[in-house]
Parts: C-alpha cells; structure tokens; sequence
C-alpha cells in the first residue's frame, strides 16, 4: 500500500489492486450511484471497489453520494482519455 498526498491536502491509501471492479462508463446518472451502491452493497465491510466512470455529472455524484452513505473515497484519478478510476472503501 503507497501513501501519497494529494492536491497538497489530502492523504490518501493507494491500493494496489481492489476487491471487485465495475465499469459504468457507458450508463447516466442516476443508474451511476445505483450500480456502485448496488456493488457496494455486495461487499464485506473494509473491502475496496475501484469503479470506472466517464463525465462530470458521475465524477460530482458518485464520490459524493458515496460519502453521504458512509463509505470511503480511497483515491480518485483521471485518465488523458477521460476515465475516471474511484476507489472506495465499505464502510462499516
């Protein structure tokens, strides 16, 4: 696991690989959220999803509505093509 500071802010864990992965490239809010919590959902406490995401409507609302649900944003990134990689942690 690295440790790295982000936007001189934030700490956050860089994982080096999830505990399940889904791609909601193609899908439009709301179905965005409703696919993460719905992996969300499917995990044990303290495990990771690393959900790929295009577009600024999901890059605003996922994370957020993530939190808002008591999970963690472990990392958030952004590909030269556009993708997003958000990796959150279960809450408990």
């Amino acid at each position: 696991m690295d440790i790295r500071p982000v936007n001189n802010r934030a700490m956050v864990i860089k994982m080096k690989s999830a505990d399940r992965e889904i791609d909601i490239t193609a899908d439009t809010c709301p179905m965005t959220f409703v696919r993460t919590r719905l992996a969300l959902d499917r995990l044990s406490p303290g495990q990771t999803l690393l959900v790929r995401l295009r577009g600024d409507e999901p890059l605003r609302n996922v994370p957020r509505s993530a939190q808002e649900q008591g999970h963690a944003v472990l990392s958030l990134e952004t590909d030269s093509d556009g993708v997003s990689r958000l990796l959150l942690r279960r809450g408990g």
